[in-house]
């Protein structure tokens, strides 16, 4: 468990996935197996400086998702080491049979990385958001999902995946997010969740992926400051699922509350309340996007109108620890 930190407004202009871009091209310079793959979407994944610094360990494939993610296993049963970037609407989904048969069945080194995820192409309207990806792609076996919560985390995530041989779907947002962690002070383990609290004894908890920790963290110090005391899981690896970091909260908290960017069926929220449910059963609120068409607007107008950001999280704690 690791304190809770205290959140600066740092107006922090650098996005996951240059994050991952950046830690990428280090890689590349002392590994030439290390490949990157885009359709089309250079621009959209800050992947232009890799492109332009590596030509040799680039590949542009253009809008052919399916074409994107063959190719990338092919290079890596030719011992590549390939990264494979496109929008995660259509990476989840264009192209889900040969992230299924090439990737997953076929135990193919690919990193997959869905860019732009959840509600980040805002007004661009349900088309291109993707709010079904942690449920599809968790349902693949030998697929690992990962929501890594911030541009430090997302260093470290992507420094792990360059030292492993399995498959894996990464989602990141398009726009830069307030650092929760710091590049001193980013606790790190692969498939381990992140516990913040400030002790052992919580009225709440709350276990959030992604873009959503902030908010949840933002939510817990409010809580704090009204007499609550709530737990925060960082959840960036939804699959596999550090059940132990579920059931840890499980038997202190009163109340669970999950939240995620995605819809309110078979992920994060899902995955917790079977969890909870076979061994400690308690209540468990999953706040996510609605079964619907969301409205048009930027991800925070998104987020505010459905209760998914700080306010809303402190607010369903409060109603339902009553």
């Amino acid at each position: 468990m690791h304190k809770l930190p205290e959140l600066k407004t740092t107006g922090n202009r650098i996005p996951n996935r240059q994050a991952i871009c950046d830690t990428l091209m280090t890689a590349a310079y002392q590994d030439r197996s290390v490949i990157a793959l885009c359709s089309d979407s250079r621009g959209s994944a800050s992947m232009t400086p890799f492109f332009s610094a590596c030509p040799g360990q680039s590949v542009e494939v253009g809008i052919a998702e399916q074409n994107l993610v063959s190719i990338s296993a092919g290079l890596a049963k030719c011992g590549k080491r390939p990264y494979t970037f496109s929008p995660a609407c259509f990476l989840s989904t264009r192209s889900y049979e040969q992230a299924k048969i090439d990737c997953a069945y076929s135990d193919t080194n690919v990193k997959l990385i869905g860019i732009s995820g959840g509600v980040s192409y805002g007004a661009l309207g349900m088309s291109h958001h993707s709010a079904q990806d942690i449920a599809v792609m968790s349902a693949i076996p030998n697929m690992r999902v990962y929501l890594p919560s911030d541009r430090h985390q997302t260093k470290k995530l992507i420094e792990a995946l360059l030292k492993d041989e399995k498959c894996a779907y990464v989602r990141v947002g398009r726009n830069p997010v307030e650092d929760i962690y710091s590049e001193e002070n980013c606790p790190f383990e692969m498939d381990r969740a992140v516990i913040l609290a400030d002790d052992d004894n919580y009225d709440a908890a709350i276990i959030a992926c992604g873009e959503m920790v902030r908010p949840a963290v933002e939510a817990a110090r409010q809580l704090k400051a009204d007499g609550i005391s709530a737990a925060v899981v960082d959840m960036f690896c939804v699959k596999p699922i550090d059940r132990e970091a579920v059931l840890t909260v499980t038997s202190q908290a009163k109340l669970l509350v999950t939240v995620e960017e995605h819809s309110p069926f078979g992920g994060l929220g899902s995955m917790v309340s079977q969890i909870v449910a076979a061994v400690c059963p308690k209540r468990v609120i999953n706040l996510a996007l609605p079964d619907a068409p969301v409205i048009t607007g930027s991800s925070k107008e998104v987020f505010d109108t459905y209760g998914l950001n700080a306010e809303g999280i402190a607010g369903t704690v409060k109603r339902f620890l009553k």
